[in-house]
């Protein structure tokens, strides 16, 4: 006589965590399991697992002809995330385990060849759409941090299938505890490691409070990478909702998502080598790229010029919309991607153009065509483009007086950015259309300097906007209700490549 069993588990598609249903049915016939729904390789392969995880674990193997359907039928299934499911589903249709333990419980999880559960990503976004849906969720022991994140989650922990097993046929299936969400720590690197960099540091604290982009032109050892890896230090802290967003995130990343890390901002600085796909993600099943694992945090982008002109273009759409969407033949996805992007490069071939030192013997024609490897469209996107001189020796010494921390950078981006919220419930930098018409309105003499340099051709129509947002935080660093002149000059000051190269 057939008997079937049916569980429930999750799939990953994107940052969304479709439900799927496992069916297991077991029927007279040539022995063998066959999984179908729309398999990938690594779910294909579950069988082999599973049966050598049955058998290590002391239960029987049906000898008869397995059908695991993975339904809906045409939903892509990729990863090992179904390992468990179908195990427990083999051994529930073979009357060796109770099914009813199982009734309202989706389960994920990986099996060792021994029957040990192992990690699997994705499993805060699982944890929210279960927790959604009412029911409780399986996970492996070693994610249960993570997916106890989720508000509203009933997590239940699984380490071994033989163990598990013997807690169904004893009905001791014990949620687990919400573990108190972790503080995060202060930052490591510090503002006030940066000796000198007047304007450097200025603009770095304009970035912060409007969310704006940052390009910092330099010779080499000025201090560009040294100041982009201090940026999240001086952001504001990330709301329940925001850290949330973070922890989803690098939950479907490779690395998956270290609970330890709740609340702090991501800092994702890729090889110049890397691809516009690792940029913006891909894949036959899409994964996320560098873009969206810097969500709500920065995306530095070293040695810009050397990055393929190609993998920079992407970057366009993304740096407008706060988001991508990765089509592929199968399946479309969305990504978040609202980043804040740092960039730093050299200002000419040799990176000495400009210097005090004069070393530089660049011609026009070589820097012009240096600098054109990024493409002009890409550099209009960039809020702020300043140039970072080279230390001066005195300001290095050990007696010198110390700058100006981190903490105390950060409090006034604090004070701005809560001017932003209260006023049009987003950063300056995400003002569009009527909305940056409404809030950012320059007085008159300021709308009088910014429309001469739009006149002169020194701005575009885009940069022109975006110098306007740039004066907006200008005015809400001083808690200044009206743009002003002041504000709209430093403004222009801020789109130092937008003048000739020598």
């Amino acid at each position: 006589m057939a008997q079937l069993a049916t569980l429930l588990s999750r799939a990953q598609n994107g940052l969304d965590a479709d439900l799927v249903t496992v069916e297991v049915h077991l029927a007279p016939g040539l022995p063998g399991l066959n999984i179908v729904g729309l398999p990938e390789a690594a779910v294909r392969e579950a069988k082999d697992r599973v049966k050598a995880a049955i058998a290590t674990c002391g239960y029987r193997f049906p000898v008869q002809r397995i059908t695991c359907n993975l339904a809906p039928a045409d939903l892509p299934k990729d990863g090992t995330r179904f390992d468990l499911a179908i195990a427990l589903g083999i051994l529930a249709a073979s009357e060796q385990i109770p099914l009813q333990r199982l009734d309202g419980v989706e389960v994920l999880g990986e099996l060792s060849l021994s029957g040990d559960v192992r990690t699997v990503p994705g499993t805060l976004p699982a944890a929210l759409k279960s927790a959604q849906a009412g029911r409780a969720l399986l996970v492996p022991a070693a994610n249960t941090g993570e997916a106890c994140l989720a508000p509203g989650a009933r997590i239940l922990a699984a380490r071994h299938l033989g163990a598990l097993c013997a807690d169904l046929h004893a009905g001791a299936l014990t949620p687990v505890r919400s573990a108190p969400q972790p503080q995060t720590a202060e930052p490591e690197l510090d503002l006030a490691d940066v000796r000198g960099q007047a304007q450097a540091r200025r603009a770095l604290e304009i970035a912060a409070a409007g969310g704006h982009s940052l390009l910092l032109v330099g010779p080499p050892g000025a201090g560009k990478s040294m100041l982009a890896r201090r940026l999240p230090g001086i952001l504001p802290p990330l709301t329940g909702d925001e850290a949330l967003e973070v922890a989803a995130v690098a939950s479907i990343g490779r690395g998956g998502f270290d609970a330890r890390d709740w609340g702090r901002r991501p800092f994702r600085a890729p090889h110049h080598s890397c691809s516009g796909v690792a940029l913006v993600g891909g894949g036959s099943s899409p994964r996320p790229g560098e873009i969206t694992l810097a969500h709500h945090g920065v995306l530095f982008l070293d040695e810009l010029t050397e990055f393929e002109r190609r993998s920079l273009e992407v970057l366009r759409e993304p740096l407008e919309s706060g988001q991508i969407t990765v089509s592929r033949a199968a399946r479309q996805v969305d990504f978040p991607a609202r980043f804040q992007l740092v960039a730093a490069m050299n200002p000419c071939p040799c990176g000495w153009l400009g210097d005090v030192s004069g070393k530089c013997r660049c011609t026009p024609d070589q820097v012009l065509r240096y600098r054109a490897k990024v493409s002009g469209p890409l550099l209009d996107r960039i809020d702020l483009q300043i140039f970072v001189p080279r230390v001066a020796a005195e300001t290095l010494r050990g007696d010198a007086a110390p700058a100006e921390s981190s903490a105390a950078v950060r409090a006034r981006v604090v004070q701005a950015r809560a001017l932003q919220h209260q006023r049009q419930h987003t950063t300056n930098a995400a003002l569009h259309g009527r909305a940056l018409e409404t809030h950012a309105r320059p007085a008159a003499e300021a709308e009088n300097l910014l429309q001469s340099a739009l006149a002169r051709h020194l701005l575009t129509a885009r940069s022109y906007h975006r110098c306007l947002r740039v004066a907006r935080t200008l005015a809400d660093l001083e808690g200044a209700q009206d743009i002003g002149a002041a504000h709209a000059a430093e403004a222009l000051r801020y789109r130092e490549l937008d003048r000739s190269p020598q």
